[in-house]
């Protein structure tokens, strides 16, 4: 999912309303009664549902949190979760350890499936805690919402992102102001209460359910500006808290600004990905340096707009799918061999996996949905098309790859007819213990400088920098300098006198020539 993955405020009142203030005293009160009422009713769990591919021993239940927390005893809805138990002695047992994996929209109910597919990584801390995964408000099972019909979302080929003339611009805007107008229609009365502070809030009413005292939290890309907020609205809720690939929290950078230092970041990851495609010309036959991979990006780039491979990939559809080279060390063997496939007259694995994901379709157009939502409701977006137009203009020169593709997917927000609030100022309030914070220096999707902001705001954290390294999501991936800190501080919730840097993780290796 293209765009940034930070956000956090309060819905701003309808017209009329007296106004709130973010995190004011009546939400405050009403994520109490919530809490209580999650508390004593504790979550029936029972064996998941055969569709939504969770085996046993892992249980499912759900939780129910007040759509408006300002009125608790208004309409409600039901957040799923997901569990499974430690695996260790009862004296080992730490609690729950509850995760989101980001997004905005992002489900985080497969999350126990670490355990039930013994991923090595996981097994120390599995002995300790339960893993707890939850699909936010709005996503997957948890009052689903949707913007546009998911087939019309994943049809393909779509028009170039990259505007040929103010024609072409015309037509995005107009697409633009059609989805936001589709969310209005569609999930109108969700929309308003569909923010990070609200999420943070259910979080709270999840913990409360669990029957645990404190929080203990794993949050990655946009799982950690929810973990931010939530440290800022609940200090003294927090037991342990790892955030991971970070979204910069600072007010001014949610989201508009954060979409265009996103641009630049991936910019440059994708530069390193050529780069490690050129160093293994011997396999890919696409070029020996970066700047002859590069101009072999852009001849296909050019192919497909001119004749859609296979009739369903065009710029647009390869931009979505070589991106995943740009957030994921894990993509780029598989982006590189379907390259190298059809420039030896094979098309089809670039087709299959570029074109559209029909048996996909309702996930992706939830999970965008709900991205473009919670971003549009959290923050105030500018709404004059010429500064849209100016700074991503200025933006494309320097970043060609991505920038106009990610305005037209955050534009929505600049006709939004939903409220738009201010941005929790996330700072260090009493009760907050140390929190870990963890970065690689080359992330694409939550650019460095977010963790080293976080890390100025949240006092006495702790900072594991992996040097030279850029795959999003650092605490799932094979590097003993990150992954034993992790188990330590989940464990024993000891960290490092002093912030430490890890060498990167070892990169991908292609196994055969092709």
């Amino acid at each position: 999912m293209t765009g940034a993955l930070v956000a956090g405020f309060l819905a701003a009142p309808s017209a009329g309303a007296t106004e709130r203030v973010p995190g004011g005293a009546a939400e405050a009160k009403g994520a109490r009664v919530a809490a209580e009422r999650a508390a004593k009713a504790g979550v029936k769990w029972q064996d998941c549902p055969a569709t939504w591919g969770l085996e046993k021993p892992i249980q499912c239940g759900s939780v129910t949190v007040p759509v408006d927390y300002a009125k608790p005893d208004g309409p409600k809805i039901k957040i799923a979760v997901s569990r499974v138990h430690s695996t260790g002695t009862a004296k080992e047992r730490q609690g729950s350890l509850v995760y989101n994996p980001g997004g905005p929209g992002g489900s985080g109910l497969p999350f126990p499936r670490r355990v039930t597919t013994k991923n090595p990584l996981y097994a120390k801390i599995a002995k300790a805690y339960d893993f707890v995964g939850f699909d936010p408000r709005g996503v997957g099972k948890s009052a689903p919402i949707s913007c546009v019909d998911p087939k019309e979302f994943v049809a393909a080929p779509k028009a170039d992102p990259v505007p040929a003339d103010e024609a072409e611009k015309r037509a995005q805007r107009k697409l633009a102001k059609q989805y936001a107008d589709g969310c209005a229609k569609r999930s109108g009365k969700l929309l308003p209460y569909l923010t990070t502070m609200n999420t943070a809030r259910d979080v709270d009413v999840v913990r409360a359910a669990l029957g645990e005292k404190k929080l203990n939290y794993l949050g990655v890309s946009y799982g950690t500006y929810l973990g931010a907020v939530y440290g800022t609205l609940f200090p003294d809720h927090v037991r342990r808290m790892i955030v991971d690939s970070v979204v910069n929290p600072a007010q001014e950078n949610v989201w508009y600004q954060a979409n265009l230092d996103q641009d630049i970041a991936f910019e440059g990851r994708f530069k390193d990905w050529e780069t490690w495609v050129a160093q293994h010309d011997r396999v890919y036959h696409i070029g020996n340096s970066q700047a002859k991979v590069h101009a072999q990006w852009l001849k296909l780039r050019a192919e497909a707009k001119k004749k859609p491979i296979g009739g369903l990939v065009g710029p647009a559809e390869l931009i979505n799918f070589f991106q995943s080279a740009a957030y994921y060390d894990r993509s780029w063997i598989p982006v590189a061999d379907a390259w190298a496939k059809y420039r030896a007259g094979d098309t089809k694995a670039l087709v299959e996996a570029a074109g559209p994901d029909l048996a996909g379709a309702v996930s992706a157009e939830n999970g965008n949905a709900v991205y473009t939502a919670v971003e549009c409701a959290d923050a105030k977006w500018p709404t004059s098309w010429a500064k849209w137009d100016r700074d991503n203009t200025r933006v494309h020169r320097k970043a060609p790859f991505m920038t106009w593709a990610n305005a037209w997917m955050n534009l929505p927000c600049a006709t939004w007819k939903g409220p738009q609030g201010t941005p929790l100022e996330v700072k260090t309030h009493k009760g907050l213990p140390q929190t870990l914070i963890i970065q690689s220096t080359r992330d694409a999707a939550t650019p460095f400088e977010g963790a080293v902001e976080l890390h100025k705001r949240f006092k006495g954290s702790r900072l594991i920098v992996e040097k030279g390294a850029g795959s999003h999501g650092v605490t799932g991936l094979v590097n003993p300098c990150i992954n034993n800190r992790v188990d330590t501080y989940l464990l024993t919730g000891k960290v490092d006198a002093k912030d430490v840097t890890c060498a990167p993780h070892a990169v991908p290796e292609p196994k055969a020539a092709k």
